[in-house]
């Protein structure tokens, strides 16, 4: 009877296990992809598919828009559309358009570019440099739409295989506006379960990727304060109230902040990248204007920073006998971007899948830019990776992003557009087996 105990316990104990790991997909073993990323992959390296992103990314090089200005580059998305066939909504915060490929059933998956460039003149001398005077894409939107239209011609040959709805966010605005609010305000996002946005950056090697868990980009904030004295001649500094110096004096303050009061393992910054006042050699002027941007990875570092800011600019201003008045940029407060940890999974499988695991760096360091992608992650799971452009060899050296001598290496092109496909599709697929397993079992997770 001892014997027969023991095998019905045995027996009993390795069900209930199978059970609990097939309910579960972390505990699962990999499912093999089926929307293959190397075919996604081969498709966007076609010669006819390559150079028609080639074509779109000059198009978009040569006409660049600023923030919630994007009505060229809105309309070019909209004649790519038509042609491949894919649906869409437009306006979509004024100037955004929202595609969509698949079943237009659930379950919905997101894929974000943004379109918007900035007011930089271009220094790089080339056929297809800006035609725009004072503007320039220096932080390559126009290859992140070019990539999005790319995963979009790859969803479309595909979209028999597509197990859901892929919804092509092509935002304006990141930039400045807080197009990203703007886009989850007018509903665009209802009932979609994750969102995946890409950042082209010019010192990760080309092939690769990068990205982690958790917090990737810093949340940030912009201030401008207006310091007041009393002009008067520079010879007779005792009749005047010197506002230069009291600014000068809040600009070393200001850098206390970070140095003597935050936390050294809770990177912070506190920049002052703009210094206005005065005009002539002899004359003390009546105002300076300073401004700068802070940037934390939390909340409530980003609180804490904004209030010393003004404390210390009032401060030390008053100590200087001036007034002084601070502003916070309306619609500037961007949060830390977070990456979700299953989404970290689930990308690492993909892109590793596609480019080989040693091109896949799942540790990457946390950078302090900042990025409205944020956004989308406070309402609904995201997840936010970089992919490199840099080609010494036969690119050579690459600028940093918003410089007026930035480059676009145009072969990460089919990176871009085949990450982009094989992450939405293949999530599909894994929430589409999620969800039968959970009807079978009783259990209503979300992947």
């Amino acid at each position: 009877m001892g014997f027969f105990w023991w095998f019905s316990m045995i027996a009993i104990f390795h069900f209930i296990t199978a059970k609990l790991i097939s309910s579960d997909p972390s505990l699962s073993p990999p499912n093999k992809l089926s929307l293959t990323s190397s075919e996604f992959l081969n498709f966007a390296n076609k010669r006819e598919v390559f150079d028609w992103m080639v074509g779109i990314r000059r198009k978009l090089h040569e006409n660049p828009e600023l923030s919630s200005e994007e009505f060229q580059t809105s309309e070019l998305i909209r004649r790519e559309l038509d042609t491949l066939g894919v649906s869409y909504k437009y306006p979509v915060a004024v100037t955004g358009v929202i595609g969509y490929i698949g079943t237009g059933q659930p379950p919905f998956v997101a894929l974000r570019a943004d379109m918007d460039a900035l007011p930089i003149q271009e220094m790089v001398e080339w056929e297809h440099k800006s035609k725009v005077p004072g503007k320039m894409h220096a932080c390559g939107h126009d290859a992140h739409v070019t990539m999005l239209l790319g995963a979009a011609k790859i969803l479309k040959e595909h979209e028999k295989d597509i197990q859901g709805t892929v919804v092509l966010v092509f935002q304006p605005a990141e930039e400045r506006d807080g197009g990203a609010k703007r886009i989850i305000d007018a509903g665009a996002l209802e009932n979609v379960s994750a969102i995946f946005g890409l950042h082209v950056l010019p010192n990760i090697p080309i092939g690769e990727v990068g990205s982690r868990s958790g917090p990737i980009m810093a949340g940030s904030d912009f201030f401008e304060a207006v310091i007041s004295g009393k002009g008067g001649h520079a010879a007779f500094p005792q009749h005047s109230i010197d506002p230069i110096l009291a600014a000068s004096n809040v600009i070393v303050s200001l850098q206390h902040l970070v140095s003597r009061e935050a936390d050294p393992l809770d990177s912070q910054v506190v920049t002052i990248s703009k210094f206005h006042g005065g005009g002539a050699f002899n004359v003390i002027p009546d105002s300076v204007t300073i401004g700068g941007t802070f940037r934390a990875f939390s909340k409530q570092s980003l609180m804490q920073l904004r209030q010393r800011i003004v404390e210390v600019i009032t401060g030390q201003a008053a100590v200087q006998r001036c007034n002084t008045t601070v502003n916070f940029i309306e619609s500037s407060l961007i949060s830390a971007v977070i990456n979700d940890g299953k989404l970290h999974e689930h990308f690492r499988q993909v892109a590793e899948d596609m480019l080989g695991e040693g091109k896949v760096n799942n540790e990457m360091k946390p950078i302090m830019g900042s990025e409205d992608f944020s956004s989308y992650q406070e309402v609904i799971p995201g997840y936010f990776f970089f992919i490199g452009m840099e080609d010494a060899s036969s690119f050579g050296p690459l600028e940093s992003l918003h410089s007026p001598n930035f480059r676009v290496n145009e072969d990460v092109l089919p990176y871009g557009a085949a990450l982009h496909a094989s992450l939405a599709g293949n999530y599909l697929v894994k929430f589409q087996q999620h969800v039968k397993v959970a009807t079978e079992t009783g259990h209503n997770d979300e992947l």
